[in-house]
């Protein structure tokens, strides 16, 4: 597991021995989702509003780096 980013209310991580489309995990103190990277669509779960928003906007500015990260942990 790779935290990638953090704040206080919610933090972004991928893991490694995933299964489907690439995607991150949102964390945020009453719950989880699964956000897929290319299109930051909510696979699991359902996050507050203003959370997904948030992480939306890190994640479309840092989906290489999320993306790359799914790739080096999920090498198949």
């Amino acid at each position: 597991m790779t935290r990638l980013h953090h704040n206080r209310n919610w933090k972004i991580e991928v893991f490694g021995r995933e299964h489907g489309v690439p995607h991150f995990h949102l964390r945020w103190p009453d719950g989880r989702a699964s956000i897929n990277i290319e299109t930051l669509e909510v696979l699991i779960g359902n996050p507050p509003a203003i959370i997904l928003a948030e992480a939306r906007l890190w994640a479309k500015e840092n989906r290489e780096l999320i993306l790359t990260e799914w790739l080096e942990l999920n090498r198949r």
